[in-house]
């Protein structure tokens, strides 16, 4: 069984076009992942709380981060994404994401 990948609004697709080519494929990559697997190496995609999740890409030493929620059992939604620069993971980006999480159901 392979989930579906939604992005929703703009938010990833302009974050995915800032990024290198290489970072790219490394995205798609986690992505893959994402789609046909059941369960994913925390190296790769991590709860972070209230049902949003972080894929993680790491590619030409930049560490590239992207949130995301299950929608049902197939839909995986993509939201916003940035360029890690510290070890521990953004709160403003996370609160960010958890908007954009109750946007995106107020507006199904």
């Amino acid at each position: 069984m392979e989930r579906k990948i939604l992005l929703y609004k703009n938010y990833f697709r302009d974050f995915y076009q800032s990024i290198g080519d290489g970072a790219q494929r490394k995205v798609d990559y986690v992505l893959d992942m994402l789609k046909t697997k059941q369960r994913i190496n925390e190296k790769f995609v991590k709860h972070i709380r209230d049902g949003v999740y972080e894929l993680r890409a790491q590619y030409d030493g930049n560490i590239y981060r992207a949130f995301f929620i299950f929608d049902g059992n197939n839909i995986v939604m993509l939201f916003n994404g940035f360029q890690k620069k510290t070890q521990k993971t953004p709160q403003s980006e996370i609160n960010k994401a958890i908007k954009l999480k109750n946007e995106y159901y107020a507006s199904k």
